[in-house]
């Protein structure tokens, strides 16, 4: 780190393994250098506040990687929920999957981040894009229960498959939201999906093409709504455009540090849960309840 402090930046990309974020954003934090930290925020909740109180005192910008926030199809995804295209949303159906040897065809997928759990991988580390995304529509998580665990051959010491149900927290007549979200890395045939099933009709988002699609209520079939298909990278480039911004103009992030914390609650509730044979696990500030 003396190297870096001769240097002392300005703003710094976090982008090494999980386990070890903690350690150089709160160094870098202490400069007071701006970070922006590749998701997962850490592999574990544990030190997280730490490092918020860190870049808080130093009063520096830390933004967490969650990139599919910067999707134009995503936005306007979320947006039509918002103006109640369809009436209230009742309920949530959302997927992603891909099997992990084809992820870097190039390499071998046995010793990358996501097949290790010493470098924090798994389908729920690697997959946080959908709780981050979702619970940014829908609101806070109240609780989740899960089912966590390998169903293939494939040579990991982590798990392959994570099937949750989140219940969100209720904005009106006491009826929260539920969702059910599967994540994965044994699927060949690549998805990225969210369907929202609402009082009059459902809305459908394909994470991969960009195209959202509209039942209506007494129809006969899905119809295409809106078309926004991106590259793959607009999103990281939108994203470092976002940090810049956010550096220059001294205002909060999109995705800061405490949210980054949350998708990680909510994580390590979901192993919670998966460990108690699926028990609901409520989310309490820092802590987890069982009911």
């Amino acid at each position: 780190m003396d190297d870096v402090r001769s240097f002392a930046p300005e703003a710094a990309i976090i982008a090494n393994p999980a386990p070890f974020h903690l350690h150089i954003a709160k160094a870098l934090a202490e400069m007071g250098c701006h970070l922006l930290i590749e998701k997962p925020i850490s592999d574990k909740s544990d030190g997280v506040m730490g490092l918020l109180e860190t870049v808080s005192a130093a009063d520096v910008i830390c933004q967490v990687g969650y990139n599919l926030r910067y999707f134009p199809s995503l936005l306007r995804f979320r947006d039509l929920i918002n103006e109640d295209l369809f009436g209230k949303p009742l309920s949530v159906r959302c997927e992603i999957g891909q099997y992990l040897p084809n992820w870097r065809p190039t390499s071998d997928y046995r010793v990358g981040v996501s097949a290790r759990s010493d470098l924090g991988g798994g389908a729920l580390m690697e997959l946080s894009h959908e709780i981050d995304y979702l619970s940014w529509i829908f609101g806070d998580v109240e609780w989740v229960s899960s089912w966590v665990g390998n169903v293939s051959n494939l040579e990991i010491d982590v798990e392959d498959t994570a099937h949750l149900i989140l219940g969100f927290k209720s904005k009106e007549f006491n009826k929260p939201v539920i969702a059910n979200l599967n994540l994965d890395f044994i699927r060949h045939d690549t998805t990225r999906i969210c369907t929202v099933i609402g009082a009059n009709g459902s809305l459908r988002w394909n994470g991969l093409t960009g195209v959202i699609d509209i039942y209506k209520s007494g129809g006969n079939g899905w119809d295409k709504y809106i078309v926004m298909p991106h590259q793959r990278d607009e999103s990281y480039r939108a994203q470092w455009i976002d940090f810049m911004t956010t550096i220059s103009d001294n205002k909060k992030p999109s995705v800061d540090g405490r949210r980054g914390l949350e998708v990680l609650k909510i994580v390590e509730a979901a192993k919670e849960s998966a460990k108690n044979n699926g028990l609901q696990e409520r989310l309490f500030g820092n802590n987890f309840a069982y009911v």
